[in-house]
């Protein structure tokens, strides 16, 4: 049984900060990628930062365009907890973001097929 329990959303003021957590337990899924998606309102989920590495020691991570150089995805191996920081936050960030862990690494890190595992959602609200 695997467990994905996200923490650290909140309401912020455009031009903020927030850090999310995601802590995993449990076991069959791959501990070399996950990712963060969210649903803003109204609209569909979107991936929004990943990692894959091989070692847990170097990551390769990827961005949607709306977040790169804003948002830093990270992990603690020690925690098994994945990190996702949220800087120059704006209005449209505001969504449920969620995040996930797959089974078999396709590459396809943005595509929610990616992943067979979901966390209960932290909400994130950004105000003008």
């Amino acid at each position: 049984q695997v467990r994905l329990v996200e923490s650290g959303g909140g309401s912020v003021q455009a031009g903020g900060s927030l850090t999310l957590s995601c802590t995993a337990s449990g076991s069959g899924y791959s501990r070399n990628y996950m990712g963060w998606f969210r649903r803003p309102p109204g609209n569909e989920r979107e991936g929004v930062a990943a990692f894959f590495t091989r070692d847990r020691s170097s990551l390769t991570t990827y961005y949607s365009d709306s977040v790169k150089g804003r948002f830093t995805i990270s992990l603690d191996n020690a925690k098994n907890t994945v990190y996702l920081q949220m800087t120059d936050l704006k209005t449209e960030d505001t969504a449920m973001y969620y995040c996930a862990a797959g089974r078999l690494w396709h590459g396809n890190w943005s595509a929610e097929s990616e992943y067979n595992y979901w966390g209960q959602g932290t909400q994130v609200t950004v105000s003008a």
